[in-house]
C-alpha cells in the first residue's frame, strides 16, 4: 500500500502567514503539521509516500521533508500545477500509484487516531471478502474506504448517506438538506478502481475534479465503498482558531523535558518543553508550553498552549495559547493572547512620543487592538 498526501493549496485562509510559506509547514508544538501525517503513515506500515506539491511552495516542502528517511519511508514529488481538484491528484498521481491501494490525506489535516487502525480495518474487510467462512456467502471486496465525523453543522462538509445496512450509498457535498450528520474527514482509501473513476467525471461548476464525484461514480458502478467512524479529534488546521486548537491538543500530550538553559530565578511547571540552546531568564513558563532551539526568554511570562519557535527571543512580554514562530522578537508586550506570529516577525511596544499604534502589516492580516 502507497500513500499519497496533498501538499499544495493557497492556504487562502492563513494569509499573510501562507504568502510566504506553505500552510503544511506551519507549526503544531512546534512541530510542521504536515510532518505529523507523514509519521501517521509510517506508524501505519506506509513506505513509500508521494507528496503533492505546487509550483509556489513545493520547494519548501521538499527542503523540510528531503527524502523521507528521517520519517523512515520514501518520498516522491508530485508536482500539481493548478489547483484542479482532489481527484485531480489522484489523476497526475497514476504513475506513481500504479496498481496499489494507497491511502490519500489532505496535509493540512489533523487526526488524533491516527491511520493506522483504518488501514488495518480495509485490510481486514477486503481479506474477510476474499476468504469467506465455510457456510458464508461471499461479500464484495471494497473498491474504497472513507472515514467520517460526527458534526454539528454537516451543512458545510461533504456529507455521506448511509442505507439500513450501514453501506454508503451517496455523498452529497454541502447539503441544504443533510442526510445524515456523517462529514467526510479528508482521509481516504482506494484500490485501482479508483483511477476508472476519476478518468470517467467531469469538471464540477468551480472547474475541479472533485473526488466526492470520483467516489459517487464508484458506487454508482456498482462497487462497495465501506466507511469508518472516526474516533478522537479532527482538526482542519487551515484558520488560525482551529490551527491553536490544535496546538493546544497536541501540547496536552507534551511530557516535560528541560535540555535547554533555566536559570535559578526562573520557574518552570507543568508540561514544558525547553529544547536544547534555549534560554530562559528569570522568567515563569506555565505549560503545556515549548520554547524552540536557540529561542530567549527574558523577564518574560509564558504561559498554557504555547509554542514558541526556534531563535526567537521573547522580553519583559506576557502571551499565551498562541504560536510564534521562528526568528520573532516579541519585546514590552503585556498581554498577548489567541495569536499566530508569522516568521521573523518583530512585535514590540513603541516609545516613542507622541504615544500611539504603529503598524506596518501585510496583506489579509487582522489586527485586534486592546
Amino acid at each position: 500500500m502507497k500513500g499519497l498526501i496533498l501538499s499544495g493549496g493557497a492556504g487562502t485562509r492563513l494569509r499573510p502567514i501562507t504568502h510566504t510559506s506553505a500552510k503544511q509547514l506551519v507549526p503544531i508544538a512546534n512541530r510542521p503539521i504536515l510532518f505529523y501525517g507523514i509519521d501517521d503513515m509510517a506508524a501505519a506500515g506506509i513506505t513509500e509516500v508521494g507528496i503533492v506539491i505546487s509550483p509556489a511552495t513545493g520547494h519548501e516542502i521538499r527542503d523540510a521533508v528531503g527524502d523521507g528517511s528521517t520519517f523512515g519511508v520514501s518520498v516522491t514529488y508530485i508536482t500539481q500545477d493548478e489547483p484542479l481538484g482532489l481527484a485531480h491528484c489522484v489523476q497526475i498521481a497514476h504513475d506513481f500509484l500504479g496498481d496499489d491501494d494507497f491511502v490519500m490525506y489532505l496535509g493540512d489535516n489533523m487526526l488524533e487516531q491516527g491511520l493506522a487502525g483504518f488501514v488495518a480495518q480495509f485490510e481486514d474487510t477486503r481479506t474477510a471478502a476474499n476468504t469467506p467462512q465455510l457456510g458464508e456467502a461471499p461479500t464484495v471486496s471494497p473498491a474504497a474506504q472513507i472515514l467520517l465525523a460526527e458534526v454539528d453543522d454537516p451543512t458545510s462538509f461533504g456529507v455521506a448517506e448511509l442505507n439500513e445496512a450501514d453501506q454508503v450509498i451517496r455523498l452529497v457535498e454541502k447539503p441544504s438538506n443533510p442526510p445524515s450528520n456523517l462529514a467526510l474527514v479528508g482521509v481516504y482509501l482506494f484500490d485501482k478502481t479508483i483511477h476508472e473513476a476519476v478518468a470517467a467525471i467531469e469538471p464540477s461548476p468551480r472547474g475541479e475534479l472533485e473526488i466526492t464525484d470520483a467516489i459517487q461514480r464508484l458506487i454508482d458502478d456498482g462497487h462497495t465503498v465501506v466507511h469508518d467512524v472516526l474516533s478522537g479529534w479532527w482538526i482542519d488546521t487551515g484558520k488560525k482558531d482551529p490551527l491553536l486548537e490544535c496546538n493546544r491538543l497536541v501540547l496536552d500530550s507534551l511530557e516535560q523535558r528541560i535540555d535547554g538553559a533555566v536559570d535559578a530565578d526562573s520557574i518552570v511547571e507543568g508540561r514544558v518543553v525547553v529544547e536544547g540552546g534555549a534560554t530562559v531568564i528569570n522568567s515563569t513558563i506555565r505549560g503545556p508550553a515549548v520554547i524552540g532551539a536557540g529561542s530567549v526568554i527574558d523577564h518574560s511570562h509564558i504561559g498554557p498552549y504555547s509554542s514558541v519557535g526556534i531563535d526567537c527571543r521573547i522580553t519583559r512580554s506576557e502571551i499565551d495559547n498562541s504560536v510564534v514562530l521562528r526568528r520573532s522578537v516579541i519585546t514590552d508586550i503585556p498581554r498577548l493572547t489567541d495569536s499566530l506570529i508569522g516568521r521573523d516577525t518583530e512585535v514590540e511596544r513603541d516609545q516613542r512620543r507622541p504615544r500611539a499604534t504603529r503598524l506596518m502589516i501585510g496583506d489579509h492580516c487582522h489586527i485586534g487592538i486592546e
